[in-house]
């Protein structure tokens, strides 16, 4: 799908402009396009980038692919691509955190491209509607704006880690279980995930904030270096929540060493115990004809109080050197 918002420098955006008023749209230099393909199929695809905007081949192959690319940012001369990774509103931690979102920013334009669908894409949206400052200060601030929702949508994502993790670390000390253990080291692995997503994309912004590009305006590369404050604090986050997934990964194994632990010590005492019972029992279980206590009126209960005394006694002894 292709979706067209036209920002002219007088008069109100056109949020729906029809794709056949869009070449007449970019020739006008002193107004804004923003072209947004949404799960765009090779025909839009080939329309708009290849056709239109005659965009690098590369370029054009990186937004077809469907693999997991690194963030990354290509400079073209008249325009530049980038490749950043905004996060899915999955809460499973199952599939792929993110979504791959491509964007060229052009002097006048802002093309953005997502085989699947981006919440974040669709947030950005209806701020245009609501909030004019967005478009009124060139294709560099627009393409700001965006980038800022994308990584703004990180910190929600990131507070449901954080409140999966403490509720984890609480069913790791009351009962811990093989499925805590899964979803710990399915948390754990889908934190690594993000992590190595938000390093090159830290990188990214952090070359649009410092780098000389003739589509940047100088006065912009300060609202780009608060996009690179929050990806570092967002890299912060990671890691503090990686590190409570690794406590909680040793607390759960210390839990089950030491339930372990406590299984063994009963089953301990109860073969001990049992040992000096099966020892008096096998004496008596001889066929000897004559051993004395076998014609004894009261020698089986004397066997008896023989074994009561040694359980007694073994645990007695039991208590208290603390064994339970």
């Amino acid at each position: 799908m292709i979706r067209i918002v036209y920002f002219p420098k007088d008069g109100a955006p056109q949020l729906d402009l029809p794709f056949s008023s869009l070449r007449s749209a970019l020739a006008d230099t002193e107004g804004l396009v923003w072209v947004d393909l949404v799960e765009p199929n090779l025909d839009e695809l080939n329309r708009v980038l290849v056709n239109l905007f005659h965009f690098h081949p590369l370029a054009v192959e990186d937004c077809q692919s469907e693999g997991y690319q690194t963030p990354k940012l290509d400079d073209y001369g008249d325009y530049l691509f980038l490749i950043v990774q905004a996060v899915t509103d999955e809460s499973s931690y199952e599939d792929s955190p993110t979504r791959e979102l491509n964007l060229f920013l052009g002097k006048n334009y802002l093309v953005s491209s997502c085989l699947r669908k981006i919440l974040a894409v669709d947030h950005f949206r209806k701020r245009l509607e609501k909030d004019e400052r967005l478009y009124q200060n060139g294709s560099d601030f627009l393409c700001h704006a965006l980038l800022d929702q994308v990584v703004d949508d990180f910190i929600p994502h990131l507070d449901q880690l954080e409140e999966e993790i403490d509720f984890l670390e609480e069913a790791v000390l009351s009962n811990p279980n093989p499925k805590t253990l899964e979803r710990i080291l399915r948390l754990k692995r889908y934190t690594m995930t993000l992590r190595r997503v938000i390093a090159p994309q830290r990188e990214v912004i952090n070359r649009l904030c410092r780098d000389d590009f003739p589509m940047i305006d100088p006065h912009s590369r300060m609202y780009f270096r608060d996009i690179y404050d929050h990806l570092v604090r967002i890299y912060d986050l990671l890691d503090g929540i990686r590190d409570m997934t690794t406590s909680a990964l040793e607390v759960y194994l210390n839990a089950t060493s030491l339930r372990l632990n406590e299984v063994m010590k009963a089953l301990t005492i109860v073969s001990t115990i049992f040992l000096p019972l099966s020892f008096v029992a096998g004496i008596y279980g001889m066929n000897f004809h004559y051993m004395p206590e076998l014609e004894w009126r009261w020698g089986y209960p004397m066997a008896w109080l023989v074994f009561i005394l040694i359980v007694v006694g073994m645990l007695t002894f039991f208590r208290k050197r603390r064994w339970f």
